[in-house]
């Protein structure tokens, strides 16, 4: 579509071409002719000097030079309008339907009309798939478990036996879902018995789960995803922890067994969460923090264990500067 079209759809402000037909997207220091691209983060403004894209997105404030007189879309926030325009696009493609041969469904289990399961997938006695999911190859779905609609499960996923996915999630390849929770007792001979586990996951709706990320099983009861959050790539939830609503989580972070996390928390990569706390809603936690004990509301979080970002950053200089001082300290003797 022009320019001009695609502005009219996402409320944007054409400074520029508005006739330019465009056909694609791509990043703006590789952009082309007839391609769109944006930018959101400042670090990257420089581009629009040298990008070759016929349209850029652009915040309405956004101000700096343009030699190229490349045209711009003015919006109030680019990333999330280009998020827009993707999903926009993505609704768009015809989805995968009917069953693919060969796979094992089990007597009994009706897979709705609009649904696709794949080749070599696994369906299990009393499982229940949603309308308009999509059981991608190799997937495997356990006894009793049940797959909320328009769900989509991608090549390896593993629902165990009873657990439950809401509507509208994602799961990546390799996702486990119900695996054992890491349950062990001490015997009198020195080893370790296998405590069972006996509960299930519940994953609520609009959840997006990364690859190879685990959910383990609760020992009793659930471990559960609360509506809306997203987790990274290679994430471990472990057994009986209770994540709140709209969370994001990036990759590598741990969480042992038992503990409870809010609502609306946003985790850097590799943070290791203690077991059987408790931490509140809106906290920000820095990458590689150690949370060892509880954490309230509207925090920033950094390091282990985890301050104040603010006296994190104070702690690394005054870190980085213990050399010198000891040398003027010995200096003085």
């Amino acid at each position: 579509m022009t320019i001009g079209a695609l502005a009219s759809l996402i409320h944007g402000v054409v400074d520029g071409d508005s006739d330019i037909v465009l056909s694609g997207f791509a990043k703006i220091e590789e952009a082309d002719k007839g391609q769109l691209t944006f930018i959101a983060n400042p670090k990257y403004a420089h581009f629009i000097e040298s990008t070759k894209a016929s349209a850029v997105l652009v915040s309405k404030e956004f101000d700096h030079p343009n030699p190229n007189s490349v045209t711009l879309i003015r919006v109030d926030d680019p990333y999330a309008t280009l998020a827009e325009i993707l999903r926009a696009i993505q609704a768009s493609l015809p989805k995968k339907k009917g069953i693919q041969q060969p796979c094992f469904i089990a007597p009994g289990v009706e897979i709705p009309e609009d649904a696709y399961v794949g080749a070599f997938a696994y369906i299990g006695e009393g499982a229940v798939i949603g309308k308009g999911s999509q059981i991608y190859p190799q997937c495997f779905i356990g006894d009793g478990a049940s797959i909320g609609e328009n769900c989509i499960l991608y090549s390896g996923v593993k629902v165990y036996a009873g657990c439950q996915i809401g509507n509208n999630c994602i799961l990546h390849s390799g996702v486990v879902i119900g695996g054992d929770g890491f349950g062990f007792a001490p015997n009198p001979q020195g080893g370790y018995d296998k405590l069972p586990q006996t509960g299930i996951v519940v994953i609520e709706d609009d959840v997006e789960i990364g690859a190879n990320t685990t959910v383990d099983r609760a020992t009793f009861g659930c471990t559960r995803v609360g509506k809306g959050t997203k987790l990274d790539n290679l994430i471990m939830v472990a057994h009986n922890v209770e994540i709140g609503k709209d969370n994001v989580f990036a990759a590598q972070t741990g969480i042992a067994g038992s503990t409870k996390i809010g609502d609306c928390n946003m985790i850097g990569g590799q943070v290791g969460f203690a077991g059987h706390i408790s931490v509140g809603n809106h906290n920000e936690i820095g990458a590689q923090s150690g949370i060892p004990g509880n954490v309230g509301d509207g925090q920033r979080l950094m390091g282990y264990p985890a301050v104040d970002a603010r006296k994190f950053a104070r702690n690394v200089v005054y870190i980085n500067r213990l050399n010198e001082l000891f040398k003027e300290l010995n200096a003085k003797k």
